[in-house]
């Protein structure tokens, strides 16, 4: 008897995703009316059984943990963060002989669906979130569907989940009070989307360190692509009075404010001093090296593995601190000019 039919073989038959298979074969919206009958004819040609994989029938571990990541493709080819979280989750998960499932989401309503497809048929034995956002629906909705979550950000309120994060109020107390000793007054924070919640956190702490410290500090949120670090660095700089020092919420954005600034004729850290939020190989190539609020993300993404497992052992959810980040001072950062 030959082997049995799978989602994968439709949808090659189809020319359509194994998303769509799943969403037609499940009766879900998702899909036109026209592809549901090509998917369900398919399968009926060639025998397929939609029913729950028989791991999910048996019970049994699916010995893999479910990552989704949502962020426009430009964006992620670039960004730091993620790569090196997926990097740490990898490296841990290799010495557990667990794989890692990885989807990329549109929004909090696919990415929900995922889970709940990844729990009822057994794909992933617990997941790991990230970018957490204002009023975020997802910790909730997977304590209510039962499958197993470690959540890369502060809680919010009782969900019953293990959260892991790195308290942001160290911080933003490290670098405006690093740019206040060095005589800094009029200072911009090029943030993230202000529907990160994490990205607006920091924000908030940082504008409140710079009050503290007798800094005037104007936020900018966008969306931490370079390209959008340049565009806002451009336009600060071209303000009156304009600031002598900006702070980027990740490594992508200063390096292309440095590049902005030095198209302009500025000097740095002559004129103006820079500092990243995160830190990688490139912010130490660039000249001058860039200042930067160093994390350990590949650690992060191996603790949140490792906490995961945790509650696949049958330990309870809880709340841990991670290590905070710091900073370390470079090239980029210098004395106010007069």
């Amino acid at each position: 008897m030959g082997r049995q039919a799978t989602m994968s073989d439709i949808a090659r038959r189809a020319g359509v995703s194994r998303v769509a298979v799943s969403y037609a074969i499940n009766g879900r919206p998702g899909v036109s009316d026209a592809v549901r009958e090509r998917i369900l004819r398919i399968a009926a040609e060639i025998g397929f059984n939609p029913s729950v994989p028989a791991q999910a029938l048996h019970g049994a571990a699916a010995h893999a943990i479910g990552l989704t990541v949502s962020r426009p493709s430009p964006g992620l080819s670039v960004e730091t963060f993620h790569r090196r979280l997926i990097s740490g989750v990898q490296a841990e998960l290799a010495g557990r002989g667990f794989g890692l499932v990885l989807q990329f989401v549109t929004g909090h309503g696919d990415e929900l669906d995922v889970y709940r497809r990844w729990h009822g048929e057994r794909r992933v034995d617990g997941v790991i979130v990230s970018d957490l956002t204002l009023d975020d629906p997802r910790p909730r909705a997977l304590a209510s569907m039962g499958l197993p979550a470690v959540i890369l950000g502060e809680p919010s309120g009782p969900d019953g989940l293990t959260h892991l994060w790195s308290d942001p109020a160290a911080g933003a107390d490290l670098v405006a009070g690093h740019l206040a000793a060095l005589g800094h007054r009029r200072v911009a924070r090029v943030c993230g989307p202000a529907g990160l919640l994490p990205a607006a956190r920091r924000a908030g702490l940082f504008a409140a360190a710079c009050e503290r410290a007798g800094m005037a500090c104007t936020l900018i949120p966008t969306d931490r692509t370079g390209e959008a670090g340049a565009q806002v660095t451009r336009r600060v700089l071209s303000s009156a009075p304009r600031p002598t020092a900006i702070v980027y919420d990740n490594d992508v954005m200063a390096v292309a404010g440095l590049s902005v600034a030095s198209e302009m004729g500025l000097a740095v850290p002559g004129e103006l001093s820079l500092v990243a939020g995160d830190d990688f190989p490139l912010c130490q190539a660039v000249r001058p090296a860039l200042t930067v609020l160093s994390r350990d993300v590949d650690a992060l993404g191996a603790q949140a593995v490792r906490l995961l497992f945790e509650l696949l052992d049958g330990g309870e959810p809880r709340h841990v601190p991670a290590p905070a980040a710091e900073l370390v001072t470079r090239g980029s950062t210098g004395s106010a000019p007069p």
